[in-house]
């Protein structure tokens, strides 16, 4: 068998660099604000769970604390990258623009997960994990698969749309 050529070996190098970039893209974007909501999501989880809520309680608690976590560092994300963009914008202008991004990019996602799916899943590992805190982590992984496949769809649909500040990404764009 003949030695793949030097073209199709950087063409695959160039592809994995690509995979990498935009692997990279999301866990910069996403990474802050899912620490944060952990430590909320098992702040508050924990802290009902040790006055003896019951599991439907406790998942309800770690699903409202993950969120105050997430999106008040997640919003700080997006102010700060759209700041950046349109200096000009005064404050309030600039709010309305975070909050109308923070809505498309995540509001489709988080009705189902707010209302249904982190719920859900927090309760069940309530239910059946023995350990508190292992249960709202497993809970939270399984939520976050679903959220993160819409949240991320979203996000690039505004940004195809042009809609964060940005000329649409062409072809090339590691995301």
């Amino acid at each position: 068998m003949a030695p793949p050529s030097p073209v199709v070996e950087a063409s695959s190098r160039e592809r994995g660099r690509a995979r990498l970039r935009r692997l990279l893209f999301w866990v910069r974007r996403y990474l802050p604000a899912e620490l944060a909501g952990t430590a909320t999501m098992l702040v508050a989880g924990l802290g009902v769970a040790a006055l003896g809520a019951p599991p439907v309680v406790v998942g309800l608690a770690g699903a409202q604390g993950e969120n105050v976590g997430f999106y008040l560092v997640a919003g700080l994300w997006v102010w700060r990258e759209q700041r950046h963009r349109f200096p000009a914008l005064g404050r309030v202008r600039l709010a309305l623009r975070v909050l109308k991004l923070m809505l498309l990019e995540f509001g489709p996602a988080e009705l189902l997960d707010t209302l249904l799916l982190r719920p859900l899943f927090l309760t069940l590992a309530v239910h059946f994990v023995p350990q508190v805190a292992w249960a709202l982590l497993v809970g939270k992984v399984s939520a976050d698969i679903v959220f993160y496949v819409l949240a991320a769809t979203a996000f690039r649909v505004t940004e195809v749309a042009g809609l964060r500040g940005d000329d649409p990404p062409s072809a090339d764009d590691p995301r």
